[in-house]
């Protein structure tokens, strides 16, 4: 019973391949999954390869190997956890966690509401590149793109997270000018 219409619409797309062909086509499928992966499984290699202390500057076998693409951009984390291992690891991330902490104490220092919430923004901007960047270079988020900010190469994001600090700095240096 149909009350909308035919009661057989045959579908253009139908697959008439033989059972040799799906198996092939699903096949195609796994390999190109496996290359999408490709960079994160390298930079999952190199990482754990640098254990707790690394290998040491420009001694890693996988970074100075060319097997981690994209290494001096997206995957810089990469690089360093290699090369210094986790004790380096961990102290990046903690410099990072005190130069946002060190924003978020500007930011509440600042009289004027926009110096304040443009202090919160820098702190927030930075926080959510950093995140996804190392989220993304161990495996838990997808490869989107993010650089580390200043340390990943690349112009435009240095120059950008530069200007945005620098714009902090300023307003930092007028807050005493600025009348309730």
């Amino acid at each position: 019973m149909n009350t909308f219409g035919a009661d057989y619409v045959p579908n253009p797309r139908a697959d008439t391949s033989s059972p040799e062909e799906q198996k092939e086509s699903l096949r195609n499928r796994e390999r190109k999954k496996a290359r999408e992966n490709y960079n994160v499984k390298q930079s999952k290699i190199a990482i754990g390869s640098g254990g707790f202390l690394g290998k040491g500057f420009l001694k890693g076998t996988q970074t100075q190997g060319d097997f981690v693409p994209e290494q001096h951009t997206d995957f810089i984390f990469t690089a360093v956890g290699e090369n210094f291992g986790f004790l380096g690891s961990a102290l990046i991330i903690l410099l990072y966690l005190l130069f946002m902490l060190r924003i978020v104490f500007l930011a509440e220092r600042q009289r004027s509401t926009f110096s304040r919430v443009y202090a919160y923004s820098v702190a927030a901007i930075l926080f959510f590149h950093v995140t996804i960047n190392i989220c993304m270079t161990v495996g838990l988020a997808p490869v989107i793109g993010i650089t580390l900010p200043l340390m990943s190469y690349g112009g435009s994001s240095l120059l950008t997270f530069t200007v945005l600090i620098f714009i902090l700095v300023r307003l930092d240096a007028d807050r005493q000018m600025v009348l309730r």
